[in-house]
């Protein structure tokens, strides 16, 4: 059973605000990232969950946008610190996040108690071995393709978990690893990829929104 008090007792945290469709979220975030960091292996277990990224937002703001229909059920994999996920409920939408960390799980129960978010439903989801039940209308993420390792256990859990008329939304930074994947995805499913851009300052930061459903054999 979660606890806001031991939540706040076990972390330091700082707090991030977002605003989304003129609405303000708040998010708490780890003070540092120095405890969840293996000095054994930092760069293969760096804790991305612990950070607010572009991608995030723009898949936040989408989903936002989104009719509400309440007999659609969405699925977030790799949800961190739940700024999609809780964006998506607040707006309506019927939402399960999923992590497998035990720190990414408390931050995004904290943050979607601050937020108010009771209806939203947070589950522990270990990619390689699933255990989550049920089929879903939509599987959304953002920034959660890394690796190539990692390519056949999302494919599973789209296999898995996608109603058969579902549709994928994926918001992930153009990397060779992110692009790669989608050109293998493209083989079994109908791929459409949007170019988003995020201006901070003088920078921009470019943001691939990639929509997929099942290709019919």
């Amino acid at each position: 059973m979660f606890s806001m008090e031991s939540f706040q007792q076990e972390y330091e945290t700082d707090t991030v605000d977002v605003a989304i469709r003129n609405r303000k979220f708040s998010f708490l975030v780890p003070k540092s990232l120095d405890r969840f960091v293996d000095p054994e292996n930092v760069f293969n277990d760096f804790p991305l969950w612990a950070k607010i990224w572009e991608p995030s937002v723009i898949l936040a703001d989408y989903l936002a946008s989104m009719p509400v229909n309440p007999e659609k059920s969405f699925l977030e994999i790799g949800s961190g610190l739940g700024l999609v996920g809780i964006v998506a409920s607040s707006f309506g939408h019927k939402v399960t996040m999923t992590e497998y960390k035990h720190d990414a799980l408390n931050f995004a129960k904290a943050n979607a108690h601050i937020n108010d978010c009771s209806n939203l439903k947070i589950m522990e989801l270990d990619w390689n071995r699933p255990e989550l039940e049920g089929t879903f209308d939509r599987i959304i993420g953002s920034e959660v393709i890394y690796m190539e390792k990692s390519f056949y256990p999302i494919l599973r859990l789209f296999r898995t978990y996608l109603k058969e008329d579902g549709e994928i939304v994926l918001a992930e930074r153009p990397r060779r690893s992110s692009i790669e994947f989608f050109r293998q995805m493209s083989e079994r499913f109908n791929v459409r990829a949007q170019k988003k851009i995020i201006r901070n300052g003088s920078d921009e930061i470019r943001v691939m929104m990639c929509r997929m459903t099942f290709k019919r054999m």
